[in-house]
């Protein structure tokens, strides 16, 4: 995105720009009018990555207009960016500049911020990290008060943490939340908020048990356990469903099991085509479990064919996508079988063509 297109005062028709080429489609399929979920004008994004860019001893955060991959666009402020990044970016920068050990080869920098104000730093070299790296390092993230990891090929130096921790309002009732490195999480914090809390009230006649595949860190599967008797999780990152059962202790949920297989490997599962010793640990066998509801928020590519097929023996699907049109052609797959109840738009990327949806659908009963 470039910084020109970061433009408040014209949010409002931005989005209305954005969201109303898709209307037609989804009215095409059946769906009742959208909410529509806004996003703060700025400081909304926790999430920020910049290249560095060296010109002699001085150093700079930069970006690069596609095609130009040598011209460097110099960012001097990033307004889109959390206040906490805002306020860091130049402190940081200041830090790097009378640092010679720590500005060398440093290629990239990452910034990982939570609604609670906490932050996680990573310094990406191309050169080894050794312990002057490690000594200057911990005087800086001390000096700043933030968390810090170094990182070079095969290298990965973690100084205090390697994880933020956040905090989620959900209908008043607070979530605490794990969110370690290179795991994912929803960039936009304030209007992942909104989108847990209407998934929740799309939730509140459903009950019996959910399967949710793609869980992450347990960003759904925690808040929204209360109205069902089981969810089952599901997940392929190790460190995500690392992070997802510590989440669980932490918000003391006890009617939550995550399990580390991918969305083909449970419709294996559920098939009873192939067992998996990591299905071991459930309180009860899968065949005793009542899973009405499926819940899936997968990569942009969509829900693939076996999903789909999965998916269309559910009585209810919550669908959360990062892409409308993948959301569209899987809908349309879904169509003989289930009729769109619920639809919602979510800016989740303000400023760019990229929109996060939710459709929630019910089977139809002829």
């Amino acid at each position: 995105m470039p910084l020109s297109a970061i433009n408040p005062d014209n949010y409002e028709q931005l989005l209305a720009l954005k969201i109303a080429p898709l209307i037609d489609a989804f009215t095409e399929l059946g769906a009742p009018a959208p909410v529509v979920v806004k996003s703060p004008p700025l400081a909304f994004r926790l999430r920020a990555e910049f290249r560095i860019w060296h010109d002699g001893d001085d150093l700079f955060y930069a970006m690069f207009r596609p095609g130009s991959p040598k011209d460097p666009v110099a960012v001097e402020r990033f307004p889109i960016a959390s206040q906490a990044i805002q306020q860091l970016m130049p402190e940081l920068l200041q830090g790097l500049r009378n640092n010679t050990q720590l500005r060398q080869r440093l290629f990239q920098i990452e910034f990982l911020s939570t609604l609670t104000g906490d932050m996680l730093v990573t310094l990406i070299y191309h050169r080894a990290l050794d312990d002057s790296w490690e000594i200057e390092a911990k005087e800086l993230a001390q000096h700043l008060g933030i968390k810090l990891i170094g990182r070079s090929r095969k290298q990965k130096k973690v100084l205090e943490l390697d994880s933020v921790q956040e905090t989620l309002c959900i209908n008043d009732k607070q979530y605490h939340f794990k969110q370690p490195d290179q795991a994912f999480t929803q960039p936009n914090g304030h209007v992942n908020q909104r989108m847990i809390e209407w998934a929740d009230r799309a939730c509140k006649d459903l009950s019996a048990d959910l399967l949710e595949l793609y869980c992450g860190i347990g960003n759904f599967s925690l808040p929204l356990a209360h109205r069902f008797n089981r969810v089952l999780a599901t997940e392929v990152s190790k460190a995500a469903i690392a992070a997802a059962i510590e989440n669980r202790k932490r918000n003391a949920i006890n009617n939550v099991e995550f399990i580390r297989l991918s969305a083909q490997e449970m419709t294996e599962a559920m098939s009873g085509a192939r067992p998996f010793r990591r299905l071991a640990h459930l309180p009860v066998p899968l065949t005793e479990y009542q899973l009405d509801t499926l819940l899936v928020d997968p990569p942009r590519a969509g829900l693939d064919d076996a999903t789909l097929a999965l998916a269309s023996g559910f009585r209810n699907i919550l669908y959360i996508s990062c892409n409308p049109h993948t959301l569209l052609e899987n809908l349309k797959a879904l169509e003989p079988t289930h009729q769109i109840t619920q639809l919602a738009f979510f800016d989740q990327f303000p400023y760019t063509h990229h929109l996060e949806s939710g459709v929630l659908l019910t089977r139809r009963t002829q």
